[in-house]
C-alpha cells in the first residue's frame, strides 16, 4: 500500500522529457492524467513520511503497554481504506488532496514497525533473533516486489484507480486474518504447546518481561549504542527510500522501460534482497551460536556489507549508462547486499532492550524515517529533467551517507543487552530520584 504508488505515479501524470524523448501526445489519451512536475512529484512521494514519523513513538508506547496486535493491525486497517479511497480524492482534489491523503495513510502506518519490534520481544528467543527478526522485517521486500510487480501487470491492463482498489483491498482482508490468527505474546495464544511456552520462557525471562516499568527515558537518549543504531538506521533509510520510492521513475525515464517491463524490474532487486536477508541471517545466528563471532561484531558485519554493498553497486549502476542488462543486474546485486541490514543493524534494537524494543523501535525507526521525506524531494530538485547525469549525482550523496553513517555504527555498536533494560534497575533508579528530588525540597534555603 505504501509502494504501489512509486510506480503508479509513472502512469498518473504526463511524462517529464527525458532521453526516450516521450512527450504528451506519445500517451493514452484515455487514461485520466495530472500535469505534475517533478518537484510536485517528490512532494506527493515524501508526504507519506510526514505522518508516519509522527505515530511511531506513539504506537510504540502503546504496544509495549497494551501489545502490537491492535496498534498494527487497527494502522494498517486505516492505510487500507485510505488507498482505496485514493481515486476518488485523486479526481476532487489533485495533488493537494493526495498529499493529504498520504499523510493519513503515514499516520496509520507508524505504528508498524515498533509494534512488530514488541512482538518479538515476546516471542525471539536470543539465539534465533537474527532469523525471525529478518524474516518479519524482510517481509516487506516481499511487500515491495509484489507492489511493483502487480502494479505493472495492473497497470498494462488496466487504468491507474485499479491498483489502488486491489491493494486496499488486500489490505482489509489481511486485517481479518490478522485479528483472528494474531497474539501479542505466548501466554495469549489459545492453541501453543505448554512445552513451547516453557521453552521460551526460560529461554527469555531473564531479559523480556511482559509488563516492564515505564521506559527509562534518561538512561536511553543518553545511550551511546542507541545512537550509533540510530545512525545506522539513517544510513539505510536513505539508501532504501531513495531506491524504493524512486527507482520505478528512474526504470522509466532514463531506460524507457514499458509500464509493465518497469514493474518487473524495479521489483526484482527487492526479491533478490529478500533471499540474502534470509540466507544471511541464518548464517548470522550460527555464528553467534558457534561462537565464532561475537554478536556484536556480526551487527557490525552484517551493516558494514549492506552499508558499502549498495553504495558502490548503485554508482556502478549510474555509470553503466543506458546499458539496460548491466544497470539492472547493478542496482539488483547491490540492493541483494542490503540483505544483510537485517541481521545487522535491524534486529539491534531486540539486543539492547527486549523489555522497551517497542519504544526504541519506534525512536531509532522514526528519525530514520525522516529522509523518506528528504529523499523524494531531493530527486526532484536534483533531477528535474531525468537525465542520467542528475541521477548520478543523487547516488554519490546515497554512497556518501552510507559511509559516514556505517562508520559511526562500526565504532560505537553494541549487541548486547543495556542495563537500564532491567526493570530493578528501573524501579530503583526511579525511587532514588525521587528521594533526591524529596530531599532537595526539604532542605532549608542557606540563607535561613
Amino acid at each position: 500500500m505504501r509502494v504501489c504508488l512509486s510506480i503508479t505515479i509513472t502512469e498518473m501524470t504526463y511524462p517529464t522529457h527525458s532521453t526516450n524523448g516521450t512527450n504528451r501526445s506519445d500517451v493514452n489519451n484515455d487514461i485520466k492524467r495530472y500535469d505534475w512536475d517533478e518537484y510536485t512529484q517528490g512532494l506527493i512521494l515524501s508526504s507519506f513520511y510526514w505522518g508516519y514519523v509522527i505515530t511511531h513513538l506513539p504506537g510504540g508506547i502503546l504496544s509495549e503497554k497494551f501489545g502490537g496486535k491492535y496498534s498494527l493491525g487497527l494502522g494498517m486497517l486505516s492505510t487500507a481504506i485510505f488507498t482505496l479511497l485514493t481515486p476518488v480524492v485523486v479526481e476532487w482534489g489533485e495533488s493537494i488532496g493526495l498529499i493529504v491523503l498520504r499523510i493519513l495513510m503515514g499516520l496509520g502506518e507508524g505504528t508498524t514497525f515498533p509494534a512488530l519490534n514488541a512482538m518479538l520481544a515476546q516471542w525471539t528467543p536470543p539465539e534465533e533473533r537474527s532469523m525471525i527478526g529478518s524474516m518479519v522485517f524482510a517481509g516487506a521486500q516481499l511487500g515491495t516486489v509484489l507492489a511493483n510487480l502487480l502494479s505493472g501487470l495492473i497497470l498494462h491492463s488496466y487504468s491507474w484507480p485499479a491498483v489502488f482498489y486491489v491493494f486496499g483491498g488486500i489490505g482489509v482482508l489481511w486485517f481479518v486474518v490478522w485479528v483472528l490468527i494474531c497474539y501479542n505474546n505466548p501466554y495469549e495464544h489459545p492453541f501453543i504447546s505448554e512445552r513451547e511456552v516453557k521453552y521460551l520462557h526460560e529461554r527469555m525471562n531473564e531479559h523480556t518481561h511482559v509488563k516492564p516499568p515505564p521506559v527509562p527515558w534518561r538512561h536511553m537518549l543518553l545511550s551511546t549504542p542507541i545512537w550509533a543504531l540510530t545512525a545506522a538506521q539513517v544510513g539505510h533509510d536513505w539508501g532504501f527510500f531513495t531506491m524504493v520510492t524512486d527507482l520505478p521513475k528512474y526504470m522509466s525515464s532514463v531506460l524507457n522501460y514499458s509500464i509493465k517491463d518497469n514493474g518487473f524490474v524495479s521489483s526484482l532487486p527487492y526479491l533478490v534482497m529478500w533471499f540474502c536477508s534470509i540466507a544471511s541471517s541464518w548464517a548470522a545466528d550460527r555464528i553467534i551460536t558457534k561462537g565464532i563471532m561475537s554478536r556484536t561484531n556480526v551487527r557490525k558485519l552484517g551493516t558494514t556489507i549492506a552499508s558499502v554493498g549498495p553504495g558502490v553497486f548503485i554508482i556502478a549502476a549510474s555509470y553503466a549508462s543506458y546499458d539496460r542488462v548491466l544497470v539492472v543486474a547493478m542496482f539488483t546485486i547491490g540492493m541483494a547486499m542490503m540483505g544483510t541490514f537485517y541481521p545487522g543493524m535491524k534486529v539491534n534494537g531486540l539486543d539492547l532492550s527486549p523489555n522497551y524494543s517497542g519504544t526504541l523501535m519506534a525512536l531509532v525507526n522514526g528519525i530514520g524515517a525522516f529522509t523518506g521525506i528528504i529523499t523524494p524531494y531531493i530527486v526532484g530538485v536534483l533531477a528535474p529533467d531525468q537525465t542520467l547525469g542528475q541521477w548520478r549525482l543523487v547516488f554519490w550523496i546515497v554512497l556518501g551517507v552510507f559511509i559516514v553513517t556505517n562508520v559511526i555504527f562500526v565504532v560505537y555498536a553494541n549487541g548486547e543487552v543495556q542495563y537500564w533494560n532491567d526493570p530493578e534497575f528501573v524501579i530503583r533508579d526511579r525511587e532514588e530520584r525521587r528521594l533526591r528530588k524529596e530531599t532537595g525540597r526539604q532542605t532549608p534555603p542557606k540563607n535561613s
